[in-house]
């Protein structure tokens, strides 16, 4: 018996569950990918195997639920549009498999890109004593991420919620970096107090959309990720503009400010960073579909 999939099940069982799943994903408007993902996470089974159906010659599949709650859980998926990553608990990000649930937001395939943008803007810093903040760190990602593309420094990883930063701490763990990072319960810089003008770099993924846009969206994200994490105020630019304003304080001089927004919104927050007197550098730089969505600033050198 395999103690991680205590259930089995015959493969043809299984393939003809899979086929009558697809069948009821083709009608709710939902791709077959992820039946595919589902199972790739619930019975190990590759997907050529699906396609191919050869998956209905084994003898025996392990399950790591039973086909009953397996029916459940892609019901969950096409009725309450609940978001695969949580059906799952995991989510695949940049190198990671990171462990997710509704009191993270699923990190996104464009948010990879802080991790690169922080990574070639920090190539003037060659202390080995460099202090980096994740500010909303959620699941933990870009701390990560950090934590992985700059071996050498200390990476502070910050949230309001405490079933965040267990998940986060959970992840850390699991890809052995938990020694490289520190996870603290606040509100952005708040528990960072003691670092003050220290900090090369800060990376954050803020809640950005507009309150009156949250009912709009997709039901996957309107209805199941945290409000905490998506909701930016009237104008979706709250959380932004208290980055600008409180930044410069805890930035070293040519310290890195970086941040990810909705598209639309980066001339908007390059102003406030312009308005605010203590950036300079200030840069737009697009996602994977070109779409301008990272502002980055220098926190400006003191004379």
């Amino acid at each position: 018996m395999n103690s991680s999939r205590p259930f089995v099940v015959s493969g043809l069982t299984l393939h003809e569950w899979y086929q009558t799943a697809k069948e009821f994903a083709s009608q709710a408007e939902v791709s077959p990918a992820e039946l595919e993902w589902l199972l790739q996470e619930v019975a190990g089974i590759g997907i050529l195997d699906l396609r191919l159906g050869s998956v209905r010659d084994r003898p025996q599949i392990w399950l790591s639920v039973s086909l009953e709650d397996l029916t459940k859980l892609w019901q969950q998926r096409l009725d309450r549009r609940m978001p695969i990553q949580y059906l799952t608990g995991v989510a695949y990000w940049r190198d990671f498999s990171l462990v997710v649930s509704p009191a993270v937001l699923i990190p996104r395939p464009e948010t990879e890109c802080l991790i690169d943008i922080a990574v070639a803007t920090s190539q003037d810093f060659t202390d080995d004593n460099q202090h980096w903040a994740d500010l909303g760190t959620g699941s933990g990602a870009i701390a990560l991420g950090l934590a992985t593309a700059l071996p050498t420094a200390k990476i502070h990883a910050v949230d309001r919620s405490l079933e965040a930063l267990s998940i986060a701490r959970r992840n850390a763990e699991r890809l052995g970096l938990s020694d490289r990072i520190t996870f603290d319960r606040g509100d952005w810089w708040e528990p960072l107090s003691a670092l003050k003008g220290q900090f090369t770099g800060m990376v954050s993924n803020p809640p950005y959309i507009p309150s009156e846009m949250l009912p709009d969206l997709q039901p996957e994200v309107a209805w199941h990720e945290p409000p905490l994490a998506l909701d930016g105020g009237s104008d979706g630019l709250d959380c932004l503009r208290h980055l600008v304003n409180t930044a410069a304080d805890y930035l070293r001089p040519g310290g890195i400010w970086l941040v990810e927004t909705m598209a639309g919104q980066p001339p908007a927050v390059a102003d406030l960073l312009q308005q605010q007197g203590q950036y300079s550098h200030v840069q737009i730089s697009p996602d994977l579909a070109g779409i301008d969505r990272f502002v980055l600033a220098l926190r400006s050198v003191e004379c």
